[in-house]
Formats: structure tokens, C-alpha cells, sequence
């Protein structure tokens, strides 16, 4: 199901600003190196103190690793039970009478993470394109300090099925000629031929690349539809396939996943732990250029 009214533009969103059923929330995390030979891949840290250094005027800030991810995991930003969003989301007043707005600094992929999410549990939002980046750039309003937040609310998801596959169900879909499987890392990590802080070097087996810095402009907007489309129509990907999107930890998928359904691709689905876990199960297979 297509959802061209998804992405609102900086003018759009700046037009909206006041409206009380308005609600609009930066979801930035920075992944910050670590130590050689550390268990996990980075260290996930807030970006609350990129948004009390300034933020667009209103906004609430949501904390992915903190709030809305499921912790008992070793994974990153795993994808939490329906009760723990439910009440993470209605702290922040989050509901779908609400427009909800997301965005992000530095690239969109922390906005279309949520995006994902809370389209899973039923509730459509808005991205920001191009994010604070952008908006900053436009020399538009900005806010500074801690988040006021909003009034809660009593958020009710209506779970949408087959949003998230686990390792098995994309183990049973390698050379599944009814399926694609779509890498959004970079091509040096596709190949293999660059170390991975993920683990073993590689790919899933048989998949293919669309890397989602590749969709993405110099002012940090998303591309045009037509360039997508010719992307991932360059890659195999056809409406009538099932495609399944990884990358490292479930985040810069979510990128290709949004363009994706703007352009009307109906079976689509995120491997959540994506090479955070299958890089490091030897029992995985794994392939190189």
C-alpha cells in the first residue's frame, strides 16, 4: 500500500507549526565507536543534547535505544513488545489522531526507523525530509533546551503483521526466486572485501545491494522516486517479489523500506537484528565478492 503523503517538506511542516493536534518529535541516535574487539558494534548514545542545543520549535525528543527498543537483546534497537511501545509512545503523547512528524540530524534513517515502527503498530506518521539538517540550513525556527514534552495520551496499537522476519525466515527465503533480499549497507560491506564491526565480513547469501546513502541527496533529502525506482529496478526488484531489507542493525533499511513503499511495493518486511546477529552466528552462511 502506497503512502505518498508521508514525506512533508521543511515549508509544509514549518506552515503546520502552532497546530494543536501537531506533534512532532526528533528521533536522532548517534552509534559511537569502541574499543577494538568490543562485543557490540558501537555504542548507542541519545541525541538529546544535539536537540536541547536546538530543535524545531514544540518538539519532543524520543530515545530509541532507551524507550523503544527491546533491551533484554544484546541487538541494538531491536523492535519492543506491543505493551512496552504502547506506553513509551503514550508518555511522549503520541496517538494517531495526532499528525505526527519525525525527523532527524545528520540523516533521515533515525525518522524512518520510527516511521517502521509505527507503522507495525498501526499508526501512520510523517517524515521530514531532509530533517534538521535541512531545516537549520532554511534558516528557520529553532528551539533550544530540554524537551517540555507533550500531554500523555493512551496509545492503542493495531499491530500490522509481517513488518519484522526473524534469522530463520530469512534463511528458509535464500534463493527463494519469489523473494529478493536487499542489503541497504555500503558496497564495500556487501562485498566483504571491508572488515565489518559486525563481525564476519559478507553479505546474506544471494542478496542484493541498495544502499541507503545511495538514496539519499548532499542536503540530506531523500531522492526522487524515478531515481529510486530505477535503483531498485537495476537490483531485481519487482512488485510482484517478497523483499526482505537488512543492513547492519535495522536502521538505514528502514530508508530503503520507506522509498520503497512510496513507490507502491506491497510485500515488504525489515530482518530487525540483521547483521548485528547473523555476522556473528558461524551457523549463518555468508557470502563475498
Amino acid at each position: 500500500m502506497s503512502e505518498p503523503t508521508a514525506l512533508i517538506s521543511t515549508e509544509q511542516l514549518a506552515a503546520r507549526l502552532g497546530d494543536p493536534d501537531l506533534r512532532i518529535y526528533d528521533c536522532t541516535t548517534y552509534n559511537e565507536p569502541v574499543p577494538p574487539g568490543s562485543d557490540v558494534p558501537y555504542r548507542a548514545v541519545p541525541g538529546d543534547r544535539t536537540f536541547a542545543a536546538g530543535h524545531i520549535p514544540g518538539a519532543d525528543f524520543l530515545d530509541l535505544q532507551g524507550e523503544f527498543s527491546d533491551t533484554s537483546v544484546q541487538q541494538f534497537f531491536m523492535m519492543p513488545g506491543v505493551a512496552q511501545s504502547e506506553a513509551a509512545f503514550g508518555r511522549h503523547g503520541l496517538d494517531a489522531s495526532k499528525t505526527i512528524v519525525l525527523y532527524s540530524i545528520g540523516t533521515m534513517m533515525w525518522a524512518t526507523r520510527f516511521w517502521w515502527m509505527l507503522r507495525s503498530l498501526g499508526v501512520d506518521a510523517q517524515v521530514l525530509d531532509g530533517g534538521f539538517d535541512k531545516w537549520k540550513a532554511e534558516g528557520r525556527p529553532i528551539e533550544t533546551g530540554a524537551a517540555k514534552g507533550y500531554p500523555a495520551t493512551t496509545f492503542k496499537a493495531e499491530p500490522r503483521a509481517g513488518f519484522f522476519v526473524d534469522k530463520d525466515a530469512v534463511a528458509a527465503r535464500i534463493g527463494d526466486p519469489s523473494t529478493v533480499i536487499v542489503n541497504a549497507l555500503g558496497p564495500q560491506f556487501h562485498s566483504g572485501l571491508e572488515p565489518s564491526r559486525y563481525g564476519r565480513p559478507g553479505r546474506i547469501p544471494g542478496s542484493v545491494n541498495v544502499p541507503a546513502a545511495m538514496l539519499a541527496n548532499a542536503d540530506k533529502t531523500l531522492t526522487s522516486l524515478a531515481d529510486a525506482e530505477a535503483k531498485f529496478a537495476s537490483q531485481g526488484l519487482t512488485r510482484d517479489k517478497s523483499i526482505i531489507c537488512y543492513c547492519g542493525g535495522g536502521i538505514s533499511a528502514t530508508i530503503d523500506l520507506f522509498l520503497l513503499t512510496q513507490l507502491g511495493y506491497g510485500k515488504l518486511t525489515l530482518y530487525d537484528a540483521s547483521m548485528g546477529e547473523w555476522a556473528k552466528d558461524p551457523k549463518l552462511p555468508i557470502e563475498t565478492d
